[in-house]
């Protein structure tokens, strides 16, 4: 039977007026909470038809009451109580951008057992306590989202679950600390050793005053312990990531590393084998050529292998107050779709899959089977063969050797692209390589990545 199209829109149109507005209360008005702030009062009406609903921010938790008043004005209570937020009867959904891990932890599980969804982007937060906090939401069949906590920007989370939800993913592999990729891009392109281009990151407020997560690699450790929970559905595995960051690089291996046709990137990387799962960051050669390596300056990007869509990347900015603002804005707008729908329907719910209670193991570093670069300092120009016969004995395979360029104040140095073998292989061999008269210095070793399908 036909049917006026005004008519049959009407009831709907009254059924959307009589949805409640999701009532948002937010721990922390720093950085991403005022950049958070001011994005949802700006695009108010696009989001709430995005949404379906209005979402409003009614209660703010802050150390500075006076700096938050000015921020958010009159239309928001405050209150120097994070656990009155967390825990208000009329919040629905709990932002914690306050960071740390002691008392966000607190807060966080005290909004869960009060019913309350949780939308956080502290990534220290879940890939220390997220067992324990999304086995609590689980209980209480609540949504925590983290879209934020990962890749800024980039909506890589949702990416993994839904848009890649039909796929088994092989690996996962990004430039996911956007610190660390300036410094990297400014020893490249200006030729700075490293202590200078931190000190350039730190007087442009990309690094902290104390830069050591960004530096050592810890932060994007705790943003690939989230990758590969939702990449893999593995629980949590912080503790067990090998870690390394880019304080020891010296600025001749980047160099030497583009004599090769090579860029060296800070890289998260989590790939599935069939022993377990490699979860790893340190600093690699990737192609020059590679999209990868054209990822400079503070932004960051992720690359996606899987067996029905294959090769997918995921590129935007890796810091930033309304970037991250973006994400956490997306989170609280599938809140606002899914409040309502039975627990086992939430997408962005949990930071691992139900089922996943024994997990595939984390492989060793010693397991882990890369191609490598080496740089050999050594006393004469003529020894380069030599170089390659004392890999070619210890069976590693020598895919490149040549020398290097010469460089003020550098003595002559060797170096070798090796192919593919287990890292506890490679290690005895750079030690007896060590060992021998025609190396003038420590060898220095790096992991080299394809990014290949």
């Amino acid at each position: 039977m036909y049917r006026d199209p005004v008519e049959s829109l009407e009831p709907l149109h009254h059924r959307q007026a009589a949805i409640r507005t999701l009532r948002v209360g937010m721990i922390g008005i720093g950085t991403v909470g005022s950049g958070t702030f001011r994005v949802l009062a700006r695009n108010r009406a696009d989001i709430a038809a995005r949404a379906g609903r209005s979402i409003e921010l009614v209660m703010v938790a802050a150390r500075n009451l006076e700096r938050a008043a000015g921020i958010v004005g009159d239309s928001v209570a405050l209150t120097a109580d994070a656990m009155h937020v967390a825990t208000h009867p009329d919040v629905d959904v709990v932002v914690e951008v306050a960071g740390g891990t002691g008392p966000a932890r607190d807060w966080v599980l005290a909004a869960i057992a009060h019913g309350k969804h949780v939308v956080t982007a502290n990534k220290a937060l879940l890939a220390v306590h997220g067992a324990e906090i999304f086995a609590a939401a689980r209980e209480k069949g609540v949504i925590v989202a983290y879209e934020g906590a990962v890749a800024v920007s980039i909506p890589i989370i949702k990416a993994l679950r839904e848009g890649l939800a039909a796929n088994r993913i092989e690996w996962v592999a990004g430039i996911i600390n956007g610190t660390t990729n300036f410094i990297l891009s400014k020893m490249r392109d200006e030729g700075l050793d490293f202590a200078a281009a931190l000190a350039q990151a730190q007087a442009l407020g990309y690094a902290e005053a104390d830069p050591s997560f960004d530096i050592e690699g810890i932060d994007a450790a705790h943003k690939l312990t989230l990758l590969a929970a939702n990449a893999f559905g593995m629980p949590l595995r912080f503790a067990d990531a090998q870690v390394e960051g880019i304080t020891a690089l010296q600025g001749v291996d980047v160099a030497c590393a583009e004599q090769l046709g090579y860029r060296i990137k800070l890289l998260g990387v989590a790939r599935r084998q069939a022993a377990g799962v490699e979860l790893r960051v340190q600093p690699v050669l990737v192609p020059a050529a590679h999209l990868m390596a054209q990822v400079n300056g503070s932004m960051n990007a992720v690359m996606v292998k899987s067996d029905a869509a294959g090769l997918t990347m995921y590129y935007g900015a890796g810091a930033g107050s309304e970037q991250t603002a973006s994400a956490v804005i997306a989170d609280l707008v599938d809140v606002a779709r899914l409040d309502g729908v039975h627990a086992a329907q939430h997408v962005p719910h949990l930071g691992v899959h139900a089922h996943a209670t024994n997990a595939l193991a984390v492989l060793p570093r010693a397991a882990v089977y890369t191609s490598h670069y080496l740089r050999v300092p050594v006393h004469a120009l003529d020894q380069i063969q030599a170089i390659a016969a004392g890999l070619a004995e210890r069976k590693v395979p020598v895919h490149q050797v040549a020398l290097a360029a010469e460089r003020p104040g550098v003595g002559p140095q060797v170096l070798v692209l090796t192919g593919p073998v287990e890292q506890g292989a490679l290690d005895l061999a750079v030690h007896a390589l060590q060992a021998r008269a025609e190396v003038a210095g420590p060898v220095s070793t790096l992991r080299v990545e394809s990014l290949e399908g």
